[in-house]
């Protein structure tokens, strides 16, 4: 089966579009759906794009889980409303990334079909388990949480579409952090059983979060962070964002009552910086290189019915042009 990521990224440096382009990100400028791009910048982006949009969908898997078995109707339809702006979010990146793919001769079905093959990954956090409420209230808090730091980065590339989508997903992550904080605070209030259900979340999900950024440079792990950088795709470190991640929700899971669960955690300020223990780098890159977690198969087996037993509608919809306004 035909891959876009099979493609060769080789780039002629003396193009003299190429030292163009350079000067363009250089001077701030954004880039185009349409404009002339190096195919690494291209791929660099499909990749990034791609996985964060099927991240989105495959996130809303461990929260819809738990939408049948909310405590109140309140929890109830907020939580659905939340796992339908993540698949939303998803849609609309989808679609950022078939925009980039389409001159190549791809699909958004191909973006899909190269999910089931496994050579499009997922972020790492979503393929761990749910196994109560606080889970899913430790996503919507510290999961988003992490998002927002990443997104809010990443909503300065150099990719104009990217940098729009980003904007809107923003407005309603921020929702989401603020819907989680509320029920981490409710349960942290609650009862004993209630608190300590959130601590086990919190401990089970701890290293996930610290490898939501990606592995810091001496973990030896290959990463594609500096060409981002160069291009201005984007424009910290995984360090960097993971440090910005500490600083805020450190103090926060402190004030619940909670405990970090790192006995080495502290604040060097000599070097103004966390220091924590590092998490098994290796492990949770093997989680998302070869769908290896605790949930990644059953998520993907959902995923892969709801594409292909539900293929008959998105089929429809290409086949018929919708009907303008007012027909």
């Amino acid at each position: 089966m035909r891959s876009v990521f099979d493609l060769p990224v080789e780039v002629d440096r003396e193009d003299p579009r190429y030292q163009a382009f350079l000067d363009r990100i250089d001077r701030g400028e954004k880039i185009e759906a349409d404009d002339w791009m190096p195919m690494d910048y291209r791929m660099q982006l499909v990749k990034l794009i791609a996985m964060h949009g099927i991240s989105e969908i495959m996130g809303a898997f461990p929260e819809k889980e738990w939408v049948p078995r909310t405590p109140t109707l309140r929890r109830k339809l907020s939580l659905m409303a939340k796992v339908q702006d993540e698949v939303g979010h998803g849609q609309l990146l989808i679609r950022v990334a078939e925009d980039l793919i389409r001159p190549l001769g791809f699909t958004r079905d191909d973006l899909f079909n190269d999910l089931f093959a496994g050579r499009l990954k997922f972020h790492n956090v979503f393929h761990m388990p749910a196994l109560n409420f606080a889970d899913a209230a430790l996503i919507g808090w510290l999961v988003d949480g992490a998002a927002i730091v990443t997104q809010r980065m990443l909503a300065q590339t150099s990719y104009a579409p990217y940098a729009r989508a980003l904007r809107r997903i923003l407005a309603e992550e921020r929702f989401h952090a603020f819907h989680g904080e509320d029920m981490a605070q409710t349960l942290a209030q609650g009862t004993p059983e209630q608190k300590a259900m959130l601590q086990d979340a919190l401990n089970r999900w701890w290293d996930a979060l610290l490898m939501f950024f990606g592995p810091p440079e001496h973990a030896g792990i290959k990463s594609n962070q500096d060409i981002n950088i160069r291009y201005r795709i984007r424009s910290k470190t995984n360090e960097e964002l993971r440090q910005e991640w500490l600083d805020k929700y450190v103090p926060q899971i402190r004030a619940l009552g909670l405990q970090v669960p790192d006995e080495t955690l502290h604040y060097d300020q000599a070097q103004g910086r966390w220091v924590y223990r590092h998490p098994d780098y290796s492990y949770l890159k093997n989680v998302i290189a070869r769908n290896q977690g605790p949930r990644s198969q059953a998520r993907l087996a959902l995923r892969r019915a709801a594409f292909f037993d539900h293929a008959w509608v998105h089929e429809a919809l290409a086949a018929q042009p919708l009907a303008a306004a007012g027909d």
